[in-house]
């Protein structure tokens, strides 16, 4: 697993995130592990925007339509 330094946090941020810890009965480390998971779930723009990005990489396929193959496929016999 992976392990994540943050420096410089106000001093107020803390304190409030271990009072969050201590009402939700576990210790900071947990607190901050469920925070992060929580905000690193992408919203459904999110992935809509990576379905975009993926099919932007996709190659197009030219599309042909199929009475226009059938047709050609008879006409060639």
């Amino acid at each position: 697993m992976a392990q994540v330094i943050v420096r410089n946090l106000d001093d107020a941020v803390v304190s409030s995130l271990k009072f969050k810890a201590e009402l939700h009965g576990h210790s900071l480390e947990q607190e901050l592990r469920e925070i992060l998971k929580r905000a690193a779930e992408l919203t459904t723009d999110e992935k809509l925007a990576l379905v975009d990005r993926i099919r932007a990489m996709t190659p197009k396929r030219l599309e042909t339509d199929s009475t226009d193959l059938i047709r050609e496929d008879r006409d060639s016999r």
